[in-house]
């Protein structure tokens, strides 16, 4: 308890800040009306009554909305390092208004083919370029020694605006009166969207950066120049192993977690209840979504207290070894208690990696090179995560129960908390001085 409390009071000293407050409203806006979406598209497209998807099904659906953005992240990340930040976050909430109003019609038409999901790419495509630029900003508007504690507190508290999303849109869909619900959640999601821009129009024009911005060249310019600006930023990378080691352990953990949430998906949609009942498979699949968003906010308050007493670094290793074990126990039970706690388990594990990485990554790359990098950073997770949903498409059968893919993922999180803690204790042992 007196660590929630401390994790508020935490809070409440970054919030005294106006410029880190005025991000962080803009934050935890957009990510509700990203909730509120998401109900609407998981309601209409995976769980109703009409539809019986298999693990092929959900792979494809994953591959339309994150793979688009993934072959434009690397060419966005060149605006995020020459164009003001706060004038990307600005337009972004804006311009996908018009997705949305797009989706609202084609689910009011019944259409379920390559508009609808053109619709949604657009949609989230957008929204991967802004949750990448406010990666960028952060920086800008905290002081370097709390930066791990803003990175622990930002994004969980934006996931946790996400899932409050989620409750709204649900509630929505319990409460409406109306016959086409789904529209009516997109609606909202659009009208949030708009609060989320007004937000952002409170923010000083430059107060987000880019550091280097004076003297760069126009955007035609750079656009021409984009593959030697890309090839730059991965040179750089590659000379900071930090941010390369903590990289390529965030994308192997984001490969065991998509071959778990297509598992989990199935396994609410098609083995804990009976194909028809769908109401019932949505609320158990929102209530794991929830349970995971408390291990999140755990994350956001034990990972600071780790790291101070130990590394980052280690407290990823620990981590992972975590994840391993809880998803073999109570995971491999298969019952949804069990897969409860295995998701609040989870949660923790996820959200603490991911802050540890992106402290790593902010405090090993420059300035200039970081739009760039969280670019690649975000592509990472896009195409890792769909490459496990399209393996998953193979392995895992429609009700989602396999204990030889439970093993797999479990074997997949220890292998990586082994790979990961001897890179690190290498390059430890490389800069450590002679004699």
């Amino acid at each position: 308890m007196w660590r929630v409390m401390r994790t508020l009071a935490d809070l409440r000293v970054l919030l005294a800040d106006v410029r880190f407050r005025r991000l962080f409203a803009v934050r935890v806006t957009s990510q509700c009306a990203d909730g509120i979406f998401q109900v609407a598209l998981t309601s209409y497209v995976l769980f109703d009554p009409q539809r019986q998807p298999d693990a092929r099904a959900i792979a494809v659906a994953l591959a339309a909305v994150l793979l688009p953005f993934s072959v434009l992240g690397p060419f966005t990340g060149v605006f995020l390092d020459r164009w003001s930040r706060r004038q990307i976050l600005l337009v972004c909430n804006l311009v996908r208004l018009l997705p949305l109003a797009g989706v609202a019609a084609a689910i009011a038409a019944s259409r379920d083919d390559w508009v609808l999901f053109s619709l949604v790419i657009a949609a989230f495509s957008i929204n991967r370029f802004f949750l990448a630029g406010l990666s960028a900003a952060l920086p800008h508007v905290v002081d370097p020694a709390e930066l791990v504690l803003a990175n622990s507190l930002t994004p969980t508290s934006g996931t946790l605006a996400f899932m409050a999303g989620l409750g709204l849109g649900a509630g929505a869909r319990a409460f409406v009166p109306f016959a086409d619900t789904d529209v009516v959640i997109v609606a909202l999601a659009g009208a949030t969207y708009l609060a989320a821009a007004a937000l952002t129009a409170r923010v000083p024009l430059r107060e987000l950066g880019p550091d280097f911005i004076s003297g760069t060249p126009p955007v035609g310019a750079a656009l021409r120049s984009v593959i030697r600006n890309l090839r730059a930023g991965i040179v750089h990378l590659r000379q900071r192993p930090t941010a390369t080691h903590a990289l390529a352990a965030i994308a192997a953990h984001r490969f065991c977690y998509g071959l778990s949430t297509v598992a989990t998906i199935l396994l609410y949609r098609s083995y804990f209840h009976r194909p028809h009942d769908t109401d019932a498979a949505l609320t158990g699949l929102s209530v794991a979504v929830l349970v995971s968003g408390v291990g999140f906010l755990v994350a956001a308050v034990i990972t600071p207290v780790a790291t101070a007493r130990s590394s980052p670094q280690s407290w990823i290793v620990c981590l992972l070894a975590f994840a391993a074990l809880s998803e073999t126990f109570p995971g491999g039970l298969y019952t949804q208690p069990g897969l409860l706690v295995a998701a609040f388990f989870l949660g923790i594990a996820s959200q603490g990696v991911k802050i540890c990485v992106d402290t790593l990554v902010q405090t090993s790359v420059d300035d200039e090179f970081r739009g760039r990098v969280f670019a690649w950073y975000d592509v990472g997770f896009n195409v890792v995560f769909v490459a496990a949903a399209a393996v998953g498409a193979l392995i895992i059968p429609d009700t989602g129960k396999s204990y030889a893919v439970l093993a797999l993922v479990a074997a997949g999180y220890a292998a990586t908390a082994a790979w990961y803690w001897r890179a690190e204790r290498l390059r430890t042992a490389e800069l450590a001085p002679a004699g």
